[in-house]
């Protein structure tokens, strides 16, 4: 059947954690696709005051997924501006080094041992579904020193995968996004989307397209690419005359910095698999009629999953990999006030900042 199964997968890898300041389930499925390209990252400890939620849809393949589950996180920290405060900076770096570690024979290495097939006739690297654990910080003394070797002219992966991450640091949350992947903010109800989905046709996408060189066709990037942000497509990020934040694809992510209050409820971060079956405000209804009932944040999201999965592959939508995670804020003794809409500001200079809007239809 090509890229579906005759029948879906519909078991699934769930998990939940939580620490004095939040609680959270996530949950993920393969569903009809032939093979799972997504990854994620849960990590509510990043350090004792900060904690970090990421989504990795890959396309073409797993292993640019895998890489940024394993490895964005730990880019984060390195950052010199992480250790400042400046989070919304030290994430962005993070985004264009997954580009600059995939490179050479390093690169190709880190890949290869990610991925559990090489292609040989397009070189694709192909890999299982991976996610790491707190104790994996630990192990991050590495500092990606250059290696000779057959692969040293290695120019990264042909595939690719958005990234979605979620930051939050005492009161602030810092959302960074390329791609198409999403995160949502439940505040007394409303959904508001704190990230935009990078699609060809907007705007100062295709204008991005066009002066790099490239072109859309079909909605699709040079004709192939559904997407105007990715990390890895490194077919896409080849004019040397060009820095990478004006690549045909660039991994530049948004950055938006949000105030936290206590009207807030929870975030969403999902992959496409989702928001292609359900609007922003339609996934916070439904999580606020589970969220009260249900055992644990994860068996949330393993509904959310069953109710977005098709019941055939003759529609498409309901067809995706699908990965959710759900994080919802411990609520403290006493108000620290709050708005009516989420706050925000712009994180970096060549960073767009998105500003929050009540969601009404994204489809």
């Amino acid at each position: 059947m090509g890229i579906y199964l005759s029948t879906p997968r519909t078991d699934k890898f769930s998990e939940d954690g939580e620490n004095g300041r939040l609680r959270f389930g996530l949950s993920s499925m393969q569903g009809w696709r032939a093979n799972m390209e997504d990854a994620h990252a849960a990590l509510p400890d990043l350090d004792n005051c900060t904690s970090f939620f990421g989504v990795y849809d890959g396309h073409g393949g797993k292993v640019v997924a895998k890489f940024c589950a394993k490895y964005l996180h730990t880019q984060v920290v390195k950052n010199e501006a992480y250790a400042v405060g400046d989070i919304g900076t030290s994430v962005q770096k993070a985004f264009f080094r997954m580009d600059e570690m995939m490179r050479g024979q390093r690169g190709w290495r880190e890949l290869a041992v990610l991925g559990d097939k090489i292609n040989k006739f397009t070189g694709m690297i192909e890999g299982l579904i991976w996610s790491p654990r707190g104790g994996d910080l630990n192990d991050q003394g590495d500092d990606w020193a250059f290696e000779e070797g057959p692969h040293s002219d290695f120019s990264g992966p042909t595939s690719g995968s958005t990234a979605c991450v979620a930051i939050i640091r005492n009161n602030q949350l810092v959302v960074a996004n390329a791609g198409d992947s999403r995160c949502v903010i439940s505040r007394k109800g409303q959904a508001y989307n704190l990230s935009r989905d990078h699609k060809p046709e907007l705007e100062a996408e295709r204008e991005r397209i066009i002066k790099a060189g490239g072109f859309i066709h079909a909605g699709r990037v040079n004709g192939s690419l559904n997407l105007a942000r990715a990390i890895g497509d490194m077919e896409f990020k080849q004019n040397k005359f060009l820095p990478a934040e004006k690549q045909i694809v660039t991994a530049n992510p948004d950055i938006n910095i949000v105030e936290l209050c206590d009207d807030d409820d929870f975030i969403v971060l999902a992959c496409d698999g989702i928001w292609d079956c359900m609007s922003s405000q339609q996934l916070v209804d439904f999580i606020h009629e589970h969220i009260n009932t249900e055992s644990c944040l994860s068996a949330v999201c393993e509904k959310v999953l069953d109710r977005c999965l098709a019941p055939s592959t003759a529609g498409g939508e309901g067809c995706d990999n699908m990965t959710m995670i759900l994080v919802q804020f411990k609520k403290p003794n006493s108000s620290n006030g709050g708005s009516s809409e989420p706050s925000t500001e712009s994180g970096v200079s060549s960073g767009q900042s998105i500003q929050t809007e009540p969601e009404t239809d994204v489809n």
